[in-house]
């Protein structure tokens, strides 16, 4: 094993670096979501901090190599991912307070919590190389070989992160757990050569991590706290912002996905109300899809109300359905179909029919996943409902102002499909500059029906319609252009 020593550390690292880099996107989640500009931020500065210490790593071996000083190196990205670990969510918060952009807040948080350790872990390589190297000869081999193994590690720490840790273990955990790796890796390089003062360090380092670890697993929380395949997932018990009462959420990455009454199946979101205007529009349905599940809040007042029609819902994410059977009231029903795929796979591959297509999907705050809002999905959508079918959105905007292109552009797309698009603003369809959910309404049907309801419900629904000017050359979204994200964070 001594002998492989230094090719086992490579190893190491540069799968620590991946698993690093891939849950770092489960950390920053819950406050900033999952869009493009967090992944941005991740990758970019992690490969900034890797060259800057492969530049670094490379100078100091020159200097003075020995192994003492490269389990220096292993022992500061330890003790960096346990102080990220540790302070992470309070840095988060305070980001999220205090800095509005979506572009800057992703990247300063990768900056304090991720370049340091993956600086000192792009460190590990060059200094190795130079501990390996004994002569010229022999080289080239010798540092093709340590970059191959060090490669083959980040390769088998990307799937095992995706494929494994995450699921089994959550992002806390897993950075204790590399920390954990890094310490023992630092001792095993460094042992003969520790003085008293070096065991100590070390020792209180472990002890500190241990403390911490054993606290966080036995910590006592009064709310669900986990990761799934897809999502950092959060379950807690609230109050009702507008009658105070209390309620159960479902919060999925940053974005509030499903709320329930605990006595009763009332919708609490207000724009779940409005698609009941499908009543009105197309009052015969007996079939519909929706493309979002969450806590399956909708589905379930949905089979409660419409006792004659089925429902088959799109969730991308098994375990949200899994949680939705333990703490949403989520039943089997043989009138619910579930699905467990991405809402743009499932319509381009499905040869179902259906009268209404609901649309409750949500990648980040206010942004719809891209592949759902292009022109190319919504003819998918188009193609599979039947005469006279309908698609009802929900849509997170305000009437006029920055905050409206996404919806101008997004209701130019649909108009490229379907003859009839219908906007209703769910808060107050008289403020203009306000952000606010505004359902969508679709109709396959070129016929025009009245916007009169005898049911004072649905009468009150159709009474916030509004109408739209969409500026003279709005582009629309395609599969190929769709800079959703950029669009929503002029709305922050």
């Amino acid at each position: 094993m001594k002998k492989y020593l230094l090719e086992i550390t490579v190893f190491l690292c540069g799968a620590i670096v991946m698993v690093y880099e891939i849950v770092g996107s489960r950390v920053v989640a819950p406050h900033f979501g999952t869009s493009i500009y967090v992944w941005t931020s991740l990758i970019g500065v992690i490969l900034a901090s890797l060259s800057l210490g492969y530049w670094l790593g490379g100078r100091w071996a020159d200097k003075k190599p020995s192994f003492k000083r490269l389990a220096l190196i292993i022992f500061g990205a330890a003790i960096y991912i346990i102080f990220a670990n540790t302070f992470k969510d309070a840095l988060l918060q305070t980001l999220s307070r205090n800095f509005s952009s979506m572009m800057l807040r992703p990247l300063l948080a990768s900056i304090i919590l991720f370049a340091p350790a993956s600086l000192f872990l792009g460190m590990v390589s060059p200094y190795a190389i130079r501990l390996k190297l004994t002569k010229i000869e022999t080289s080239g081999k010798i540092v093709g070989n340590l970059y191959a193994i060090s490669t083959l590690g980040s390769i088998i720490g990307t799937f095992l992160a995706g494929f494994l840790l995450i699921p089994l273990f959550g992002s806390t955990n897993i950075l204790y757990m590399i920390s954990g790796i890094l310490i023992i890796n630092a001792l095993v390089l460094s042992i003969r050569f520790l003085s008293k003062w070096d065991v100590f360090f070390f020792s209180v380092v472990i002890l500190f991590e241990a403390w911490s670890a054993y606290a966080y697993n036995t910590r006592s929380i009064a709310f669900i706290d986990t990761d799934t395949q897809y999502n950092h997932v959060q379950i807690f018990d609230t109050e009702y912002w507008i009658s105070g009462e209390p309620i159960k959420v479902m919060k999925v990455n940053d974005e509030y996905s499903s709320a329930m009454f605990p006595g009763n199946d009332s919708l609490v979101y207000e724009y779940l109300q409005f698609y009941q205007l499908s009543e009105h529009f197309m009052p015969s349905f007996e079939k519909a899809l929706i493309i979002g599940g969450a806590g399956y809040s909708y589905p379930r007042f949905y089979l409660q109300k419409y006792d004659h029609a089925t429902i088959d819902v799109v969730e991308i994410d098994p375990a949200l359905t899994d949680l939705a059977k333990e703490h949403f009231r989520l039943e089997e029903d043989s009138r619910m179909r579930i699905f467990h795929e991405d809402g743009r796979t499932y319509l381009n591959n499905c040869k179902e029919k259906y009268d209404i297509i609901f649309g409750d999907a949500y990648k980040s705050l206010m942004a719809i996943p891209f592949q759902l809002a292009t022109l190319e999905a919504i003819q998918k959508k188009y193609d599979l409902l039947n005469e006279d079918g309908i698609v009802i959105e929900n849509l997170i905007s305000s009437l006029e102002g920055p905050a409206s292109e996404f919806m101008k552009a997004e209701v130019q797309t649909f108009l490229e499909v379907f003859p009839r698009v219908y906007l209703f603003a769910c808060h107050d369809p008289g403020d203009p500059e306000l952000l606010q959910s505004i359902c969508l309404l679709a109709c396959k049907s070129k016929d025009v029906l009245p916007f009169v309801s005898d049911d004072p419900l649905i009468q009150g629904f159709l009474s916030h319609r509004v109408d739209l000017h969409i500026p003279a050359g709005t582009r629309v979204f395609t599969d190929d252009y769709a800079p959703i994200e950029y669009i929503t964070m002029k709305a922050m």
